[in-house]
């Protein structure tokens, strides 16, 4: 007797398996998505809550990169290091109200890209 359900009886047609950068891409989708919809500017809850999740998503790769299992080239890394410590910041600024969301965006939609293979991260 087989002790595990199959996915098909849980609703999922197939089992496909995600890789790491596929989940990394759909972090990254679904943080964006809730920026690009939200005020550029940190005025309602939505925004604040876009930045915050921005910050978190960061914040998670930033502690990834810096393990020293990750396998990603040194200079690969202090890049992306790099990168979300402005993040981060510019996070905490509009946060603040003294920027926009339009960095963080950019940023992210190039991460995206990269992730997908279309441009060089």
């Amino acid at each position: 007797m087989n002790a595990v359900t199959p996915l098909a009886q849980h609703g999922y047609k197939s089992a496909a398996v995600r890789n790491p950068r596929d989940a990394e891409y759909d972090a990254f989708s679904r943080v964006t998505r809730l920026m690009c919809q939200a005020p550029r500017q940190c005025t309602t809850a939505e925004a604040v809550r876009a930045v915050h999740l921005n910050n978190e998503l960061w914040t998670i790769l930033a502690t990834d990169l810096a393990d020293s299992g990750n396998a990603l080239p040194d200079t690969l890394r202090a890049g992306l290091l790099s990168l979300a410590g402005f993040c981060l910041r510019h996070g905490h600024s509009a946060l603040a109200g003294q920027a926009s969301t339009d960095a963080l965006i950019d940023i992210n939609l190039s991460i995206m890209k990269g992730l997908r293979g279309e441009v060089a991260a």
